[in-house]
């Protein structure tokens, strides 16, 4: 999902106007929501510091915003091929069902992406289990890894590389 779709999708999530958000970031009010319009639709890309605005203004860390662009199924398969070459994800089927796993014993970097997929798994757990609501789930996952308890995240891009 581009970075366009991610800002569309919060936007709504948070009950915000285009005119409303353009101009908590500082868009002027005659030109806010068209400008906001033109980041949403793709037709422009926030540099670094508007898209740290934008995730302050929508309440979620920056990661949220610039996930990898997988609005095409080809571009997702090719993220999870990534993801498998750098990271040990395997496909495999389990009691009929196809899942995917990390192999741990591929490299550091395989063990950390485990680690942090314990953490989902743990945050998802509370959640079926009525232990947090479904807004603290939401709001561990937006801000991830703000909230992540365990603390065990590995190659998360530097606050400098979000802010510019």
């Amino acid at each position: 999902m581009a970075i366009g779709e991610r800002i569309h999708f919060f936007r709504l999530l948070r009950g915000m106007t285009q005119k409303y958000l353009g101009m908590a970031v500082g868009f002027p009010e005659k030109s806010a929501d068209v400008r906001l319009a033109q980041y949403e639709t793709g037709t422009r890309t926030p540099k670094s510091e508007l898209t740290t605005a934008l995730a302050q203004v929508l309440d979620v860390s920056p990661h949220a915003l610039t996930v990898p662009d997988i609005d095409s199924y080809v571009g997702l398969m090719h993220t999870l091929f990534t993801l498998e070459d750098n990271y040990g994800l395997k496909i495999s089927e389990m009691d009929g069902e196809v899942c995917l796993t990390v192999d741990v014993r591929k490299n550091k970097d395989a063990a950390q992406l485990h680690e942090m997929l314990c953490s989902w798994r743990q945050a998802a757990a509370m959640l079926e289990a009525g232990e947090i609501s479904k807004e603290d789930y939401d709001k561990w996952r937006y801000h991830y890894p703000e909230f992540d308890t365990t603390q065990i995240w590995a190659k998360i891009p530097t606050q400098d590389s979000v802010n510019g």
